[in-house]
């Protein structure tokens, strides 16, 4: 799914694709997917590409956020997380730092 979801971002034109492997890291998913695009538009037509593709593979979406405003669209495959988000939501956010950081320690947290 993860190399699915790669593809078709690149055939939507999508820029700056990063994958986050977070199979060390979380529950929730086994791979995060932070991506660009130029506009609106570009955001919600990548992200509707993903879901398209997913579906033909035979992988139902568990969920789609931010398709009103397109700033941001999260996509969940289950195991694969897509952020299709405009340059400015992704600075701000800067989801790549946050989730490559080394998880802390157990003394770090106490």
């Amino acid at each position: 799914m993860r190399d699915l979801a790669v593809a078709t971002l690149e055939d939507a034109k999508a820029s700056d694709i990063q994958v986050i492997d977070l199979t060390e890291r979380g529950t929730f998913a086994d791979y995060m997917i932070v991506c660009s695009g130029s506009s609106s538009r570009q955001v919600k037509a990548a992200a509707e590409r993903v879901v398209l593709r997913a579906k033909a593979a035979g992988i139902k979406p568990f969920g789609i956020e931010g398709t009103g405003e397109s700033e941001w669209v999260l996509v969940d495959l289950c195991d694969v997380v897509v952020h299709v988000m405009q340059p400015q939501t992704r600075a701000f956010y800067n989801l790549e730092k946050l989730w490559s950081a080394p998880p802390a320690t157990r003394s770090a947290q106490a």
